[in-house]
């Protein structure tokens, strides 16, 4: 909704009015070269809440914003791309079997304690993850669970030998890091921010790994909730609940080139148009996730509208536990049938927006052309539930509120059109609609409370496992999927480590999971934008949204 302003039928006299629109224009156009706070502060618009502060125990990009501030991994990515580039390492070798990798730790860089970071630091976290006491605990570790395949006691019940064996720190540039197999997803996946590097000291003072269970929530340590402790270019000041904002200062003993900026606020506004509302008043710099509608009027009204490459996915997630008639192929086929995923493509997403054919955005090395298609056709979807028994079906379908994600860019209005393509096939529609971070996702992805379920991923790094070996994993319970073939077709494609075996494998793996298993219904990938003021400069897109502040400055406008 755009601001009010009065007409010129009221004004008292056609000079007067004249007079009062220069300045109003000359008044918009300042709040746009200043934007909030003044040239050392730089705030911005955030989506969502975080979880809170701990890598390890993040698993959502409103959580991954601030953290990446603060914190820094062996290895990171280039900006604007998923191109690997030295981190906290400044180089990296494995063996020939796949089995040891072996990290040259910079030199002369301190966590924001004062305290080293060395190759007993760096082996230090890897212990701690893999020794994580506490099935609460262990549940939360999305990412490391997910990479390296289970823990010392398994008392999250991971199953299975873990992937983790030992690490050596032999000097203080030195790291040694030892499993128990090959892993395809490495090197690429030790730059996940979940594996960021933490001060072993903080960790023990603020009782990081104090994890524990209420119910369907969580509670975590000091460490994780007011003393973060990275070695990144801010430093954790506050987290004002109260006021939705994180405030990070400039680490000015950081190794690197020093933060732009002394403070970054990153200010919580959930709903969209209020985001979009601040920033055309004045009090935010710039913000995440413009309405599609919103991009053409933001350009031309002199803001800088930023484009990240398309990397993600969003998918109609299915839960075949719960519901015995999920269990039925024919069922599945019925819903990737019953959704014109077309039209949803073309009303409800910007512009480069397109339909997803499988569990991947093409521009990742895996995705293949020859894939099972499943165009709309409703008669088809009703001839599969009625074959199936199924043509009365009931199903619970869980949607996030309170968030904008890359994948999805308006929850709500994505779950109407699919619901109604569903009622439309006969499918009787029970809606549960829950806030992203205080619900939702423990209900869908820990808990498994739902029969079907809007979700998505954007890529972590560039590997087919992070899309695919993520998503459809053993003891899963958004998909509660029990499988044994398809579980060993991912685990095959992600411990070949020949790049091209490594392609191929996932190719094949994309052609079986849409025709054999279809466990899920891609829908869409997309790409995600960001807006910031015209004096706001050195903001660099990342398809993986793994945008960084430290170079971003606030000056005259250009």
């Amino acid at each position: 909704m755009r601001p009010f302003l009065p007409s010129r039928a009221k004004m008292l006299a056609a000079l007067s009015a004249g007079l009062l629109l220069a300045s109003l224009t000359a008044c918009a156009t300042s709040q746009r070269g200043q934007g909030g706070g003044n040239g050392d502060t730089l705030v911005f618009g955030a989506a969502g809440a975080p979880k809170m502060f701990d890598p390890v125990f993040t698993d959502e990009g409103e959580s991954f914003r601030p953290i990446r501030q603060m914190y820094e991994t062996l290895i990171t990515y280039k900006p604007g791309t998923a191109e690997l580039t030295p981190g906290l390492a400044t180089a990296w070798q494995n063996s020939a079997d796949g089995k040891t990798w072996t990290f040259t730790i910079r030199d002369g860089v301190k966590f924001h304690d004062g305290t080293p970071v060395d190759g007993a630091a760096v082996c230090a976290n890897f212990d701690r993850w893999y020794n994580m006491p506490g099935a609460a605990a262990q549940s939360q570790m999305i990412y490391y669970g997910d990479i390296f395949e289970g823990f010392a006691h398994n008392q999250g019940d991971a199953g299975g030998q873990p992937l983790y064996q030992s690490c050596e720190a032999p000097d203080a540039h030195t790291a040694v890091l030892k499993l128990n197999r090959p892993k395809g997803a490495l090197p690429a996946a030790f730059g996940l921010t979940s594996l960021s590097i933490s001060s072993p000291t903080a960790l023990k003072k603020y009782n990081a790994d104090a994890v524990t269970q209420s119910g369907d929530s969580f509670s975590y340590g000091e460490y994780a909730t007011a003393h973060p402790t990275g070695t990144g270019p801010f430093k954790f000041e506050a987290y004002d609940k109260a006021n939705n904002t994180i405030t990070m200062v400039r680490n000015d003993d950081y190794w690197g080139e020093k933060a732009k900026v002394a403070r970054l606020i990153f200010k919580i506004i959930p709903d969209e148009n209020a985001r979009k509302q601040e920033l055309r008043a004045g009090t935010i710099d710039g913000y995440d996730y413009p309405s599609p509608a919103d991009l053409a009027s933001l350009r031309k009204d002199g803001f800088q509208v930023l484009a990240r490459k398309p990397f993600n996915l969003l998918y109609l997630g299915i839960n075949q536990k719960n519901n015995p008639a999920l269990r039925d192929i024919r069922v599945r086929q019925a819903l990737a049938y019953g959704v014109n995923r077309e039209a949803l493509v073309r009303n409800k997403f910007p512009e480069g927006g397109v339909v997803a054919s499988q569990f991947m955005p093409e521009a990742m090395a895996g995705w293949t052309k020859d894939v099972q298609q499943y165009p709309y056709d409703p008669a088809k979807a009703k001839a599969l539930l009625a074959e199936a028994g199924a043509s009365n079906l009931t199903l619970t379908f869980y949607y996030p509120t309170e968030v904008t994600r890359p994948y999805m860019p308006n929850p709500t209005d994505i779950f109407a059109v699919i619901a109604e393509d569903l009622r439309q096939i006969g499918v009787t529609v029970n809606p549960v609609p829950k806030p992203w971070n205080s619900g939702y996702k423990d209900d869908v992805q820990k808990l498994g409370k739902h029969d079907i379920h809007l979700l998505g991923w954007t890529g972590d790094y560039n590997d087919a496992g992070n899309f695919v070996g993520t998503f459809f994993g053993r003891q899963k319970p958004e998909f509660g999927v029990n499988d044994p073939a398809m579980f060993d077709e991912l685990t095959k494609a992600d411990g070949t480590l020949d790049p091209a075996g490594h392609t191929a494998a996932y190719q094949q793996a994309n052609r079986d999971l849409m025709a054999k298993f279809l466990p899920s219904v891609p829908l869409a990938s997309a790409p995600a934008f960001i807006v910031v003021r015209d004096n706001v400069h050195g903001l660099i897109p990342s398809p993986l949204t793994y945008e960084v502040f430290g170079p971003v400055s606030k000056g005259a406008a250009e």
